[in-house]
């Protein structure tokens, strides 16, 4: 005779659907299973849950319901690791060879070895800024800024696919990290004077005249090419290669750099800027010489439309301009600890220090906003009031 239910066993009995709960001896834990519905082929989704206590099962099954109604489809053991990965294989596309290693063998390893083996839906704020605090006290602020600007990428990667809910490391401010690098500097004007009569007659002569006289990044200065060197003719823009040098007003147009895509670094980089006369000049020169490279090149020669390129027309490699311009900088009587980029901030110096605004100079040197030239050039800013190749022309004459 079956026993009549009680309300006691009604009570004690789970509702259709409800999710089992039991004791894992192997495991020494208990366990919960939980039902979230059917796959595409019709196959049921089930997950455990386990803790040392009931109350943690119950706990952790309350967080992946809120997941799964919130839409989120967590993976049981998708990590931080996994996410940098997935971000690595989509999140690099347009990005330099050279940025791509710094990610890839700097700041992703850093943070597998902070956060590598942390669940995803596990991440709180606290592990984030707990991991670039560490970080910071054995890299450069830069360093740990690029790191969490990364990291905030590849969870955000995630909650897009639905694999975790909020972003936690977009919650947290990077700290400081150590002094690291060498800081920029500037050249003062008897220094930059020095500079370019060293350079007389060198093959760097052209470069070190553009890069110092109108402020253009390194990458901008390697990629641009005779098309972009331009004179105003009866109302219109013509290339010197076709026009040549002798007319009243000279500029470049400043459309492409030596980056992954061949664009410049913002929209607001690119830009026409005037030429002073002494880069017309060294310019003039270069196409002298390099008119002479190609035919000592003969069919070696690769026309890639350069300004500055190799003997045989190919793109210059930063690396020998650096060991290029370090002799000459020696030559100057200013040692060999500068490097090709100090030009620029020399640039922003010099036209800082004739009362040029820096509205103005930020436009020249092709920033987004007034607050980039005020915090990188920072150190070379005083307070002002004029324009560019006007102000490099009463400088150098």
């Amino acid at each position: 005779m079956v026993a009549p239910m009680t309300q006691a066993s009604l009570s004690k009995r789970r509702g259709q659907g409800e999710d089992s709960i039991y004791w894992d001896a192997s495991k020494n834990r208990y366990v919960r299973a939980v039902s979230l519905g059917f796959s595409p082929s019709g196959a049921r989704i089930r997950k455990k849950v386990t803790g040392r206590t009931k109350t943690e099962v119950r706990d952790k099954l309350r967080e992946l319901h809120r997941q799964v109604e919130g839409g989120l489809r967590p993976r049981r053991r998708y990590t931080v690791e996994d996410a940098l990965e997935d971000w690595l294989t989509v999140g690099l596309d347009g990005l330099s060879a050279r940025t791509v290693t710094l990610y890839r063998g700097t700041i992703v390893k850093a943070l597998r070895e902070e956060l590598g083996s942390v669940r995803l839906t596990d991440l709180t704020a606290a592990d984030v800024q707990k991991a670039l605090t560490s970080m910071a006290s054995r890299v450069s602020t830069r360093t740990v800024q690029i790191a969490h600007n990364v990291l905030v990428r590849a969870i955000r990667q995630a909650e897009r696919d639905d694999l975790v809910g909020r972003n936690v490391a977009a919650l947290v401010k990077p700290p400081k990290g150590q002094g690291g690098g060498r800081p920029s500097k500037s050249l003062t004007l008897e220094q930059a004077v020095a500079l370019m009569t060293a350079a007389r007659g060198t093959r760097l002569e052209a470069y070190i005249t553009v890069s110092l006289l109108t402020g253009l990044r390194t990458e901008e200065v390697r990629a641009l090419r005779w098309n972009h060197v331009v004179a105003w003719i009866g109302g219109q823009w013509e290339p010197v290669s076709e026009a040549g040098f002798d007319h009243e007003q000279l500029a470049v147009f400043v459309w492409r750099a030596d980056r992954a895509g061949g664009d410049t670094k913002t929209p607001k980089s690119r830009r026409t800027l005037a030429l002073p006369r002494r880069c017309a000049e060294a310019l003039r020169e270069q196409r002298v010489r390099q008119a002479e490279d190609r035919l000592a090149a003969g069919p070696l020669w690769q026309d890639r439309g350069l300004v500055f390129a190799s003997t045989v027309g190919t793109p210059l490699d930063d690396h020998n301009v650096r060991r290029q311009f370090r002799v000459i900088t020696e030559a100057a009587g200013l040692g060999t600890t500068w490097v090709p980029r100090e030009l620029r901030h020399t640039f922003v110096s010099l036209l800082s220090a004739h009362d040029v605004p820096v509205e103005a100079i930020a436009l020249l040197a092709g920033h987004n906003q007034t607050a980039t030239t005020e915090l990188v050039y920072r150190h070379q800013i005083v307070p002002a009031l004029t324009r560019g190749a006007e102000v490099m022309d009463q400088i150098f004459g």
